[in-house]
């Protein structure tokens, strides 16, 4: 495991993700031996996706004061490492979701980093450096990326404008991080204080819309918990409960439709940490349910 040192009362709550490993382990979601590290991501698969210069001047520790302010954290060797082995789980559990119907990272979303820079936590677009990895291999053509964090995905949205063969929605907060959004295609955005029930509506009929425009051999679900009502930064107000039935949701059309499904966390800021993982492992509970 690499370790990410962060300021004192740094905002990105980087505990969570060791805490999440270890509540998957006591609550034996799965056999212990199915839970993989991954090999970090290739220079190949970062370059389908990242501008040449973006990638030297981030792994050099290269990167402006103003850029780094946009990324939100302090660079560091282990930053990178974390960086490259986040895509590369994205990637495995997109190759092992071909195989098992659903794969699922503890980790991944982070879906505002651009193609020339990175953006609110995010250094690497895993999703499309997925998407783009699995097609370059010939494993699939058509990828949808259902997008559920409460932040809209500018930049998965700007890195695949023009390219029809990866297919971005996105339901959001309209009033909330990125304020100028990149359009994507299908974008949905929601007032502030969306409950379950209008919540659950709107997914319903967009996700119909989206599988129906995008017929993908695979899809990539950002399963983000910031759209609890208690976040600290999401501005929706849904209940753990509500979260559940939107994972099933998604999986059940996805499954429906013989469509794989790589889930990630994406996004999760509440300041009741422990609150927030058992969120996040109802996720993984959930989609454990789903694979073959």
């Amino acid at each position: 495991m690499i370790y990410l040192f962060l300021p004192e009362k740094h905002r990105f709550p980087a505990a969570k993700y060791g805490m999440l490993r270890q509540r998957v382990l006591a609550a034996n979601v799965v056999p212990p031996e199915n839970i993989q590290s991954p090999e970090p991501v290739s220079d190949l698969d970062l370059r389908r996706v990242h501008t040449d210069d973006y990638l030297h001047r981030f792994e050099n520790g290269l990167l402006t004061d103003t850029e780094l302010r946009w990324i939100g954290l302090p660079w560091s060797p282990e930053l990178v490492q974390r960086a490259k082995y986040t895509a590369g789980a994205t990637i495995a559990v997109c190759r092992h979701a071909l195989d098992d119907g659903v794969g699922l990272s503890l980790g991944g979303g982070t879906h505002h980093a651009c193609s020339d820079h990175g953006q609110g936590y995010c250094l690497y677009n895993d999703i499309v450096v997925a998407a783009r990895a699995l097609q370059a291999e010939g494993s699939v053509s058509r990828v949808l990326i259902i997008d559920c964090d409460v932040h809209q995905g500018n930049g998965t949205a700007e890195i695949t404008t023009g390219d029809f063969s990866i297919f971005t929605f996105s339901i959001h907060g309209e009033k909330n991080f990125p304020y100028c959004k990149i359009p994507g295609d299908l974008d949905v955005g929601l007032p502030d204080g969306t409950e379950d029930e209008v919540y659950l509506k709107v997914l319903d009929e967009a996700l119909d819309t989206a599988l129906s425009r995008s017929q993908p051999d695979l899809a990539i679900f950002l399963a983000g918990v910031d759209v609890h009502e208690d976040d600290r930064f999401g501005r929706l107000a849904l209940t753990r409960s509500g979260i559940g039935l939107r994972d099933e949701l998604v999986l059940s059309k996805c499954r429906d439709l013989n469509i794989p499904v790589g889930v990630v966390m994406a996004g999760g800021y509440s300041r009741n940490l422990s609150e927030m993982v058992e969120i996040q492992l109802q996720t993984i509970q959930i989609a454990a349910s789903f694979s073959i």
